[in-house]
């Protein structure tokens, strides 16, 4: 059974038992999450879709941690001008293990 949901505008294809980082969510270590934007569910045989979203289900998840992803580095110069810009971004992210899927 897989079902595929959508957070922070990216859509996610998860199972029972799946660890996925998503964009950061106002959530501590340890809590449990509800993610209600469920588009497809699968389980075999059937397939359930909405439109957009499918009424009634969810997938329940627990938070893992919250981090920073690795640093992307982000360099500009123009040629025989002298400029340089160094930029670093590290985007933050949420850890969440899947652990039902309910419809």
């Amino acid at each position: 059974m897989y079902a595929i949901i959508e957070t922070g505008s990216k859509q996610y294809k998860v199972s029972v038992g799946d660890i996925i980082k998503v964009e950061k969510l106002p959530l501590e270590q340890g809590q449990s999450y509800d993610l209600k934007n469920v588009l497809l569910i699968a389980d075999g045989q059937n397939i359930l879709t909405g439109s957009p979203y499918i009424e009634n289900a969810s997938v329940t998840s627990s938070v893992i941690c919250n981090g920073k992803e690795k640093k992307v580095i982000v360099y500009k110069f123009k040629s025989k001008k002298g400029f340089h810009k160094k930029k670093g971004h590290r985007q933050q992210f949420t850890q969440l293990k899947i652990e039902n899927i309910s419809f």
